[in-house]
């Protein structure tokens, strides 16, 4: 079990190449942060606690990330990362004529299961990105962007030929109201409500908005 030579002139060390053990540090660093972040919030958890966690040394955080901002970022990448693989695999796995209320559930409810079954994920991606600096606003807003162009996207995949309305903006609403309501399921301490009826209400809610995108404006 002790340590060999690789053909390049590189040691293993228990049986991962130098490239492999930062990759093992890093996935360290950024599950002790997760869990800090979770259970202490951003502003509490230093880079000491988040080396002691990890059983990583202070030299080789500094090797992997710039600052503790870094990391989060990076904890904020790879969520996004995942749970945006999650909706579009729903989506593209909807069956030909699958009616469009299936549809917007099946993606939310995955998209919902990421944030709130493990309740930390919340935590971290919504309530303590607030306020940390201008780039994590930044990027926030980004996956926010994301989550709209692929609401847009849809919409305009199912409106009727002909149609040449904006879906932009109210693609943005839509993914406001419904991270707004996640975050209010994970904080109101509500627990006559399960997940199931939060999809529901988000169903309802992404149905209401889209469709209403192609009834024709009321007159006085």
């Amino acid at each position: 079990m002790g340590d060999t030579a690789t053909a390049g002139g590189g040691r293993r060390i228990r049986g991962l190449d130098a490239d492999q053990r930062r990759a093992q540090r890093r996935d360290q660093l950024l599950t002790a942060a997760f869990e800090l972040f979770a259970r202490l919030g951003y502003v509490n958890t230093s880079i000491e606690q988040i080396c002691q966690t990890a059983y990583v040394g202070n030299k080789a955080f500094y090797e992997l990330f710039d600052s503790k901002e870094d990391c989060y970022l990076a904890l904020m990448q790879e969520t996004a990362a995942r749970i945006e693989g999650l909706v579009v695999d729903q989506l593209a796995a909807a069956p030909a004529g699958e009616p469009q209320s299936a549809t917007v559930q099946r993606v939310l409810s995955a998209m919902t299961h990421a944030f709130v079954d493990d309740a930390r994920v919340g935590v971290v991606a919504f309530r303590e990105c607030t306020g940390i600096s201008p780039r994590v606003e930044a990027h926030r807003r980004e996956n926010r962007g994301w989550a709209a162009r692929f609401v847009a996207s849809y919409w305009r995949s199912i409106a009727p030929a002909g149609t040449t309305v904006d879906y932009r903006v109210m693609a943005v609403a839509a993914v406001g109201g419904v991270f707004e309501l996640i975050v209010d399921f994970l904080e109101s301490g509500d627990t006559s409500r399960s997940i199931e009826d939060l999809i529901d209400d988000m169903t309802s809610f992404v149905l209401a908005v889209g469709n209403g995108l192609h009834l024709p404006l009321g007159t006085d």
